[in-house]
């Protein structure tokens, strides 16, 4: 969607809250999503749903979820009902649109970016944000799950299934015919792992990374829940985990995370693994077949692979 067209229709969809004022794109990917000024004078985040993406059933599901959450104390992005008091507006012309209020502090990093601060600060906020994902398990097990709700399924299917969630991984361009055949038996291998074991499962956020999640180690919010399901609770830990294994402190990080959490220290091999096989699959359809960032993520899950394989 090209940026003038989105605003236009961001702008035509707000007038379901009342109107307002469209203040900038935030990003354009599977949704595209907008700062807001609401006629109150609130700040809120406006995102119009990509057709196809999500069905209608599994938004409202997203959004019903996040609102329990709220209402339980739990630092979400709270959604915004409609005028008509709806959770999703379905404007005349134009994609689906929601509304949730604004979180306002930063995230506590960026996409390839290395943390800029001490290994025991960033221990610190990892073990602080294995208490939140411990507490959002805990509310979410709590919710009654209402007629109709939607979301998608992160069990060994969705994770190692013959069609994963997010593509099959072993078809990356990337990857050269022993390479392929090296994910799939990591995939055969660590399916044959979960399904021996008895993981605790419940609503997971699915998206972890440190762009989504925000504030600092006092004080920290989980935002954009759009890929959250039914999933193995651990899963949740070793996607916040993926984008560290580089680190020199990935061990100690790991350590932390599954301290604040409570639980998982042995498991995080598996987890991280699962975490970068997805990704894989995810950024095929999402990039060129010669972008080097298919090759980026491909290497990810290789090298993860070959570790888990011994």
């Amino acid at each position: 969607m090209h940026e003038d067209e989105a605003l236009a229709l961001a702008g035509a969809a707000l007038r379901h809250w009342g109107a307002g004022t469209v203040a900038r794109l935030i990003a354009n990917r599977e949704n595209a999503v907008f700062e807001v000024t609401l006629a109150t004078g609130s700040r809120a985040a406006l995102r119009l749903h990509r057709a196809g993406y999500q069905t209608d059933a599994a938004i409202r599901s997203e959004l019903a979820w996040t609102e329990y959450l709220a209402q339980q104390g739990f630092p979400c992005p709270s959604p915004i009902r409609t005028a008509e008091g709806n959770l999703l507006a379905q404007p005349a012309f134009g994609p689906r649109a929601s509304l949730v209020a604004w979180v306002d502090a930063p995230a506590i990093g960026a996409m390839g970016e290395a943390f800029a601060g001490t290994t025991e600060e960033h221990c610190r906020l990892y073990h602080a944000l294995g208490q939140r994902v411990a507490q959002m398990h805990r509310l979410s097990a709590r919710m009654a799950i209402p007629t109709g709700f939607e979301r998608p399924a992160w069990d060994i299917g969705g994770l190692l299934g013959r069609a994963p969630l997010w593509g099959p991984f072993w078809n990356n361009p990337a990857l050269s015919t022993a390479e392929a055949d090296l994910l799939q038996q990591v995939r055969k291998t660590a399916h044959a792992e979960l399904s021996r074991r008895n993981d605790t499962t419940g609503l997971i956020h699915a998206d972890l990374l440190q762009e989504n999640i925000l504030g600092r180690a006092d004080h920290l919010s989980i935002i954009d829940f759009d890929d959250g399901g039914f999933g193995i609770h651990l899963y949740d830990l070793g996607t916040a985990l993926v984008q560290h294994v580089d680190c020199a402190h990935f061990s100690d990080l790991a350590a932390a995370l599954c301290d604040g959490y409570g639980r998982g220290h042995d498991d995080m091999a598996l987890f991280t693994l699962l975490r970068a096989l997805a990704s894989t699959g995810w950024v095929i359809p999402r990039l060129p077949p010669d972008d080097p960032r298919q090759r980026t993520y491909a290497e990810r899950a290789l090298s993860l692979a070959t570790a888990f394989l011994g």
